[in-house]
């Protein structure tokens, strides 16, 4: 089990990220997505569609090696903090489960597992698995389906697109889908009664996202 000081802030992660960001892309790329960001914060102020006390809808996924899971399979096993991302191309998304990864073990202690969801396709969620060594399930919900339920999903914008097909990034080849709709990043925590516990999403800007600490202390 980590101790208090172990727990990794998001916010210090946030910083040396986008510094390092900052050198390894070109100004033009940054401008383009630093706008996209400051617009879906402003477009995005009422971001969640269940809140504490709600029930949370049932869901049949497939995880990153084709199983289909449930949450009545999970809440079976404990409570659940489910989060939604945004999928393995996105850096945020990576820093956000590598450093929910290194609380596993203090979200289990709790009495809970966590689940992570985005629209990628299955052969996506095992590429974000095996990149961040996450030995949580990482679930495909092809079109949004359940994501819709929980948090705002809207169209990923052709500027962002574009610059990050320039960069090498083809955002199209990670879904099954031609919608490019992602979802607004939330995390859910859900009693073994299906009612919600815990519900936050920071702001439309996804590079902003859920302290590990706010989950811990929730779960405590």
């Amino acid at each position: 089990m980590i101790t208090k000081k172990q727990v990794p802030s998001y916010s210090e992660g946030l910083e040396e990220l986008q510094n390092n960001l900052g050198k390894m892309l070109p100004a033009e790329a940054l401008w383009v997505f630093d706008k996209d960001a400051n617009g879906l914060k402003a477009r995005h102020q009422s971001i969640l569609k269940l809140n504490i006390g709600d029930k949370a809808p049932e869901f049949y996924l497939s995880n990153a090696v084709g199983e289909t899971v449930t949450l009545k399979s999970l809440l079976k096993q404990g409570r659940v903090v489910l989060t939604f991302y945004r999928g393995s191309w996105c850096p945020y998304c990576n820093l956000q489960l590598n450093q929910y990864q290194q609380i596993l073990e203090e979200i289990n202690s709790l009495g809970a597992n966590l689940v992570a969801i985005s629209p990628q396709t299955p052969d996506e969620s095992l590429n974000i698995k095996e990149k961040n060594e996450l030995q949580f399930e990482v679930l495909s919900d092809n079109v949004n389906i359940v994501a819709r339920q929980f948090t705002t999903v809207f169209k990923n914008g052709e500027g962002p697109i574009e610059t990050m097909k320039s960069l090498g990034i083809d955002f199209k080849s990670h879904y099954a889908d031609n919608s490019l709709e992602i979802p607004v990043p939330a995390v859910f925590i859900i009693e073994q009664d299906g009612i919600i516990s815990f519900a936050t999403a920071i702001d439309g800007d996804y590079r902003n996202r859920v302290e590990p600490s706010e989950i811990i202390n929730a779960l405590s």
